[in-house]
């Protein structure tokens, strides 16, 4: 699997894990916040061992992890809470999208 592959996937964990944790917080029915926090908890727990447990170096591929991070979270906030992203958010995006370009080719493993 590639390394790319691998922190979209992450990310999708991260952020899908971090929504349905949100949607129990919010959920009416004991219950169902106990079912998604749960839930959200095996999807976090998943993300954690994906990204962990390949041999990488860890700063330089978590730094461009966070660009996939940022674009998944923006994406999962517009399409399932219905929070478009402002233009402050869109212009710190950029900047995190250049940071992560910044890091992926700045040579090393």
């Amino acid at each position: 699997m590639s390394a790319v592959f691998l922190l979209i996937v992450a990310a999708l964990l991260e952020t899908g894990g971090d929504a349905v944790v949100r949607l129990g917080l919010h959920a009416s029915s004991t219950i169902s916040r106990i079912a998604l926090f749960g839930m959200g908890g095996l999807i976090l727990f998943g993300y954690g061992y994906l990204v962990n447990a390949p041999s990488w170096d860890f700063g330089r591929l978590l730094g461009v992890y966070i660009v996939f991070f940022f674009v998944i979270a923006q994406i999962i906030s517009w399409i399932v809470f219905d929070q478009r992203p402002t233009m402050q958010i869109l212009i710190g995006g950029f900047l995190i999208v250049a940071g992560g370009i910044v890091i992926s080719y700045s040579g090393g493993k």
